[in-house]
């Protein structure tokens, strides 16, 4: 199994609250519309800390097959597309349980 974990730091952006929820509302979706994702967990932070990312995304696939079926998914890519909009920054990490 592979877990696919990204971090998503937002650029100050008003409303941010607004986008953060947005974006967190368009991940969730993608649980019924990506047949290869297995479970996935999106949060928002609650940490005042200037070095705290935004968003933390945490899914799970079979393989790294299913991986790439979901970056690859149209849905997905339209919430990449988003993201090149209002993201500072990210950092991905990608690794066999």
């Amino acid at each position: 199994m592979l877990r696919h974990i990204v971090m998503v730091k937002f650029n100050d952006f008003n409303p941010l609250e607004e986008i953060k929820q947005e974006l967190k509302e368009k991940l969730d979706r993608l649980i019924g519309e990506v047949d290869s994702l297995m479970k996935m967990d999106v949060g928002l932070n609650i940490s005042t800390r200037n070095s705290a990312f935004d968003l933390v995304l945490t899914a799970d696939f079979d393989s790294e097959e299913g991986l790439n079926a979901y970056r690859n998914h149209p849905k997905h890519v339209e919430i990449l597309e988003r993201l090149k909009q209002v993201a500072q920054k990210t950092a991905v990490v990608d690794y066999v349980v």
